[in-house]
């Protein structure tokens, strides 16, 4: 009997492994190179078993959107909690949580990809409007005048400028831009 029957499983870890893969795979080579072989060979699990835990790349693709936005949500909640004023509360979290995207290369790449899928792909359009709208319902009595509205906007802009590395902004360009917007969800 080999050692493979008595090892302890840990599903949890080996989905979570696949999931880091797949995003090493999207950061090093593209998404085009996030394949079912590319990542069962890559993390070294089995075909078999990376099927167990996503049957499809479509699933697997899935899981990584779920993994990014659980944290990205998680990193705006954190700061909505760390802000005394209700109002513009949201939009205030969703620009900061933008802008510092730029100071953790890693998660920006991850973002960067996922973001290109998101405009490739019409079923993670749909889950990033469904996200987006779904924020928008749940602070409708903080963050809904066109103000914050402008704000979101305009972070989705920053955001893009980000991943591709246009506007040549500068530190003090960018500052100055950040806290005007943030100026404007105080109205």
């Amino acid at each position: 009997m080999s050692l493979a029957h008595h090892r302890r499983k840990q599903p949890a870890l080996v989905r979570q492994q696949l999931l880091d893969v797949a995003a090493r795979l999207t950061l090093e080579q593209g998404m085009g190179a996030v394949t079912l072989d590319g990542v069962s060979s890559a993390s070294g699990v089995s075909k078999g078993g990376l099927l167990h835990h996503f049957p499809t790349k479509n699933a697997l693709l899935d899981a990584l959107f779920d993994s990014l936005l659980e944290r990205f949500d998680a990193d705006i909640d954190e700061r909505m909690r760390e802000d005394p004023v209700s109002h513009g509360r949201f939009s205030r979290a969703y620009l900061r949580a933008v802008v510092e995207l730029k100071d953790n290369p890693g998660e920006a790449a991850h973002w960067a990809q996922v973001t290109i899928a998101i405009l490739a792909e019409p079923r993670l359009r749909a889950r990033w409007r469904d996200w987006v709208q779904d924020r928008a319902d749940e602070y409708v009595g903080t963050d809904s005048s066109i103000d914050a509205q402008i704000v979101r906007f305009a972070a989705d802009g920053l955001w893009l400028a980000d991943m591709v590395d246009s506007h040549g902004a500068g530190a003090v360009d960018r500052q100055g831009l950040v806290t005007r917007l943030i100026e404007l969800t105080g109205k």
